[in-house]
């Protein structure tokens, strides 16, 4: 998945579940930790980082991302 479909992602997610979002997000990394499957980890880690990032507005979800 592209990056830019992760943050489009995130930002649904967002949208529709507000706060509560961060919180499926961390809860699925914990599952999947338990279940060990690291491929799904790892994309939800990766969720967290985006929802965290959209919930302290440091990532605006409609402008174009930059990776550095």
């Amino acid at each position: 998945m592209r990056t830019g479909d992760l943050c489009l992602l995130a930002a649904e997610l967002a949208l529709e579940h507000g706060a509560r979002a961060l919180e499926f997000a961390r809860r699925a990394v914990v599952e999947f930790e338990c279940s060990g499957t690291p491929d799904r980890v790892r994309f939800w880690q990766a969720m967290v980082v985006l929802l965290g990032d959209i919930a302290e507005n440091r990532l605006d979800p409609d402008a174009p991302i930059t990776i550095h």
